[in-house]
């Protein structure tokens, strides 16, 4: 799965997918940053659009998409679509 480009490119999505990602795994921003190692502000940007995830959190997000399996799939073809 190949999501960085379309990830980094789609801001709107990106946060959407941030959000359905936490909400479907049942974490808190706080949880779900200490997953990715990342602070809770950090994650609350993201998902509110203020920021765009770096190189190195994309990484980390797509990481996390390919160990939730077809959920994680799902997400992202829903989130992102086939672009």
């Amino acid at each position: 799965m190949a999501i960085k480009t379309d990830l980094v490119t789609q801001q709107p999505e990106i946060g959407q997918l941030i959000r359905e990602i936490r909400l479907t795994t049942g974490l808190t921003q706080q949880k779900f940053g200490d997953v990715l190692g990342f602070s809770y502000p950090t994650i609350s940007r993201w998902e509110n659009g203020l920021t765009t995830p770096s190189d190195l959190a994309i990484h980390k997000i797509e990481l996390h998409l390919r160990r939730m399996g077809e959920r994680g799939q799902s997400l992202l073809k829903k989130n992102i679509g086939s672009r």
